[in-house]
């Protein structure tokens, strides 16, 4: 049964320096249901704008039969091709492509490495590492590699030189551990692993080469590994005949080794990359080559409104979908400026993403809402020390923005001025789908939105029976019809693919999200729709609750989950996380519940309410609620591999076993 959203959505900002592109929503509209006339011709339109060494016969197929579409059919390019080769042959080959900065810093908190890559640069030793992966190692069209490297500037490098051979690579986030890696290389089959002897994290060397070694073990199907030297480590293991030193490797290749690129199908897989989801084993997202491209190319200049100066600073990883897509070949493909950070935002001190956007001027901000509310708990004055004057344009991603989250963040590094906006996707839809276009069409701002879909993006809201609900209600969010850049399938896995994403709602991709559209054709995500509390029959949703309690001003960070209930079925309980200047105390508890009261309803009382100084989350920056959820519950906790901290789940344990201590005592008391 749908519900009626209970936050408000009338909040209407038309920034200062987007009002030359601003548009009413209604026109918006029109400009959006104008593209979906024709979706083929519509995006057929955007691939032109890229270089094809063969144009496509057809636009999209659906092969064998639906949801199994392909993109641009017939049609032949490169990705590497796309974002090296010809900005060297155009005029941006001393261009700097990639800004790096390593997280080690000196006394005074300045960084100890820095390394700038022009496109020259970086096409060199692209090209270089292919001919070592094709000459040396044999790797061709079709093979698949994985890359388990820290944020250093081989990791595009491995990307590209990957994608110049047609091989088809699989990252893998270097926090991950040892049985997570082997998981994933046995899955893709990967024949040869890149990745360095350790990396960075809040100060400690990871030493990579060691989990790498554990991971092989039982992972057959890899006959040999790089090894890049990052860190200096003396002590790493090499076999002989199967691990290579990466400067040993291309000591003896020339710098102006020329290596072909290889114009693969559209259709050909560029990456395979794993998502886990909550239960059963990772899923392996399949992204081919051709369609995303068009995506990525098409939501630079839509969402990031890519212009030649900028400086684009992603605060992402590239183990995620987010680092791949806005990182590495979103930015190299417009011919952008993309910096690449090493280490932990919060390292040596809270300001470190506002220093590096002062220190080399960053114009585009794109970040995640976990990231944002991290930083609120530090204060203004971390912020406010920086000159952010450069940014001229924002957004968010990875999990829904709280309305007071953004209001911080647009406060203190957009000035009130700069369009920023909430972006939705996923590691299933390869890029952007739904977002504010200050580079097309810039509709009014509001706080904690997403904004209408892009164009030739077909998103509606949807109940039960797939009928689309009335504005301000909740519902599912579905695609209606496919897109350039979504998923092939997911690898050796097809009937999970159409299990997992098409079975719900036939014919409509399901996203697995709560959704509201407001009158205005915003839609505004509300967390994922199995993160839902059931009390005494009303269903709320997570999201809804945490935004309330983030909305009072001692508020940082707050994890809402439901816990058994034997009048009501479930209640909610939240785990709070204050700003600096706040201290825990009953009558705080006591605000907090009216503030939830009050904006939500009587029905979402929260029956207790946890101070602890961090929550559990992976390191993308992801509030784990299932591992709250379990803690409470007494369940096991289940797949921690993605946790950051250790120590954020022994907390939220110790303040629960303290409540139910106090309750015991108070019960033996009578």
């Amino acid at each position: 049964m749908s519900v009626t959203w209970a936050l408000p959505f009338k909040e209407k900002i038309i920034p200062e320096l987007g009002k030359e592109r601003t548009v009413d929503p209604e026109e918006y509209r029109r400009i959006h249901q104008e593209s979906l006339k024709d979706i083929e011709a519509f995006w057929s339109n955007v691939a032109r704008e890229l270089e094809w060494f063969k144009p496509w016969d057809k636009v999209l197929v659906a092969d064998p039969q639906p949801p199994f579409y392909k993109w641009f059919v017939g049609g032949k390019l490169n990705a590497s091709y796309l974002a090296l080769d010809r900005h060297v042959k155009g005029g941006r080959k001393n261009k700097v492509a990639i800004i790096w900065e390593g997280e080690p810093v000196d006394q005074n908190g300045n960084p100890l490495e820095v390394r700038k890559l022009t496109y020259y640069d970086l096409w060199r030793e692209v090209n270089r590492l292919a001919y070592v992966l094709k000459n040396k190692f044999g790797l061709k069209k079709g093979d698949t590699i994985g890359i388990y490297l820290p944020m250093i500037p081989e990791l595009p490098i491995a990307m590209l030189a990957a994608a110049r051979l047609g091989v088809i690579f699989t990252v893998v986030f270097s926090g991950f551990t040892a049985q997570a890696l082997a998981d994933r290389l046995n899955d893709a089959e990967a024949k040869l692993v890149i990745t360095a002897d350790g990396g960075y994290r809040r100060g400690r060397v990871i030493r990579l080469k060691d989990i790498v070694d554990k991971a092989l073990e039982q992972s057959p199907t890899v006959k040999n590994v790089i090894v890049y030297r990052r860190v200096g480590l003396n002590d790493v293991n090499m076999v002989k005949g199967r691990d290579y030193w990466w400067h040993e490797l291309m000591s003896d290749v020339p710098m102006n080794t020329y290596v072909e690129p290889e114009p693969v199908e559209s259709e050909h897989p560029l990456y395979i990359l794993y998502t886990s989801g909550t239960t059963g084993k990772p899923k392996g997202i399949v992204h081919d080559t051709g369609g995303y491209m068009v995506l990525l190319h098409a939501t630079m200049k839509w969402v990031f409104d890519a212009r030649e100066d900028d400086i684009h600073f992603c605060t992402a990883d590239i183990g995620w979908v987010t680092g791949h897509s806005y990182i590495v070949f979103g930015p190299l493909l417009e011919g952008m400026t993309t910096i690449m950070y090493e280490g932990a935002p919060d390292y040596p001190n809270p300001d470190r993403w506002w220093a590096i956007v002062e220190r080399y001027g960053a114009t585009i901000l794109y970040t995640s809402p976990t990231g944002i509310r991290t930083l609120m708990r530090f204060g203004d004055d971390w912020v406010k020390k920086h000159d952010l004057s450069t940014i001229r344009l924002m957004h968010s991603v990875g999990e829904p923005i709280n309305p007071e989250a953004w209001r911080w963040l647009w406060k203190l590094a957009g000035r009130e001025k700069v369009p920023f906006g909430s972006t939705w996707w996923m590691t299933e839809t390869g890029g952007i789908l739904i977002s504010h276009a200050p580079g097309l069409a810039l509709v009014p701002l509001k706080p904690g939105t997403n904004g209408p879909p892009l164009p030739g993006v077909d998103a509606d809201v949807v109940d039960d029976n797939g009928n689309p609900v009335q504005p301000g209600q909740r519902g599912y969010l579905v695609i209606k019809r496919p897109w350039p850049g979504m998923l092939l399938t997911i690898w050796k896995d097809p009937d999970r693919y159409v299990k997992t994403y098409w079975s719900k709602f036939p014919g409509m991709f399901y996203a697995g999200d709560y959704a509201v559209k407001d009158e205005d054709g915003y839609l505004w995500i509300l967390g994922r729709a199995d993160e839902v509390i059931k009390v005494a029959g009303h269903r709320l949703g997570t999201y809804e609750l945490e935004s309330a309690l983030i909305q009072h001003p001692a508020v940082a960070e707050a994890a809402v989950v439901g816990v058994p209930d034997q009048v009501k079925g479930e209640v909610p309980v939240a785990y709070v996380v204050l700003r600096q200047g706040y201290q825990p105390s009953e009558q705080l508890k006591a605000e907090l519940n009216n503030k939830v009261r009050e904006l939500v309803g009587p029905i979402a009382t929260l029956s207790n309410i946890f101070f602890v100084t961090k929550l559990p989350k992976t390191r993308s920056g992801k509030i784990m609620r299932r591992l709250v959820k379990a803690v409470v519950t007494g369940q096991p906790l289940g797949d921690v591999t993605t946790l950051e901290d250790e120590a954020s789940v022994e907390e939220v344990k110790r303040a629960y076993e303290e409540f139910k201590a106090e309750l015991e005592k108070l019960g033996k008391q009578g």
